[in-house]
């Protein structure tokens, strides 16, 4: 268990899922976090990483930092996002451990899991065939910090763990109208469409795929958990085991903000995957279940994105 008074480095922890982290350790009463921007620590630079972890020697640390982006950003910057990806965590975990942290946890995404995945996608079947095209690059780099991970583990007895979200939402989201994941652009598409008076709105496909939402305080939450009750090379996954599909979601969204027009369908345009759910038994048997429901996340995120000045310039 982590002492109330560790010292606790949470690298990333201005984005959605960082910043969820350090709430989520002040609420449970941990006093000693640290942190640094961009600007302080260039992750992706070894010098600078070695001799942050030189000067602070944090005891615990959370890897929530990395670069990433809709669809659309990850196709046309695919070596920026390998590259970007690959550096920062492969820095701050092999500065870790040289410099003699007692636990690591390294966060990933479900997008590593092969396109062809059995549903719901249980840990066991990463690596078993290809990726999807459209993340690989990503994927394989979140693939090469969990395995080095897992092989720091078996060589050097370290306590090093990792967990996979499902698809995130919630506070400090980006809002960015081409470089956001869908709920957060649906948001801003229905709240945009209300307040100029639009009758319709098209969103891509026939809404028939299926997703899976966690808020990220719920994520945060289950960090924290993992950190103090689970070790293991294994990754856990994390999410909420629950599916809507994009119609259900659209629906969802326009209900919060308001929108009361019509949507209508693009059926030309691609669905994408047809469903993505992770196998969330192994975090429900440690003993962690989530607690926010759609709506009610919606409806904080929405509250989130209208008090947030920079949504329109991220």
């Amino acid at each position: 268990m982590m002492e109330k008074n560790a010292k606790i480095y949470v690298a990333g922890h201005r984005g959605m899922v960082g910043s969820a982290i350090v709430r989520e350790l002040n609420r449970q009463g941990y006093t000693n976090i640290i942190t640094r921007t961009h600007a302080e620590l260039d992750l992706t630079r070894q010098d600078q990483v070695e001799a942050f972890f030189a000067a602070e020697k944090p005891e615990y640390v959370f890897l929530a930092a990395a670069k990433v982006g809709g669809i659309v950003a990850n196709q046309s910057a695919l070596a920026d996002f390998m590259y970007d990806n690959m550096m920062l965590e492969m820095n701050v975990i092999h500065a870790a451990w040289k410099n003699g942290c007692k636990k690591l946890e390294f966060l990933g995404s479900s997008c590593i899991y092969p396109r062809l995945a059995p549903q719901p996608m249980p840990e066991s079947c990463l690596l078993t065939s290809a990726l999807e095209p459209t993340n690989e690059a990503y994927a394989l780099a979140k693939i090469s910090g969990l395995k080095y991970c897992e092989y720091l583990n078996r060589q050097y007895g370290t306590d090093y763990i990792s967990l996979m979200p499902t698809n995130l939402y919630g506070p400090n989201d980006n809002y960015h109208p081409t470089h956001s994941h869908v709920l957060p652009a649906l948001i801003r598409r229905f709240h945009e469409a209300k307040e100029n008076g639009l009758t319709t709105v098209t969103c891509w496909g026939d809404g028939s795929p299926l997703r899976e939402f966690l808020y990220v305080d719920d994520l945060a939450n289950l960090c924290v958990f993992l950190m103090n009750n689970y070790s293991g090379n294994e990754t856990v996954n994390a999410g909420t085991g629950k599916e809507v599909t994009i119609k259900e979601l659209t629906e969802i969204v326009a209900k919060v903000v308001g929108y009361e027009g019509e949507i209508l369908w693009d059926a030309t345009k691609p669905n994408g995957t047809p469903r993505k759910l992770l196998d969330v038994s192994k975090a429900e048997k440690l003993g962690w279940k989530y607690r926010t429901e759609l709506e009610d996340g919606v409806r904080l995120a929405y509250e989130d994105f209208l008090n947030n000045p920079m949504r329109a310039e991220r």
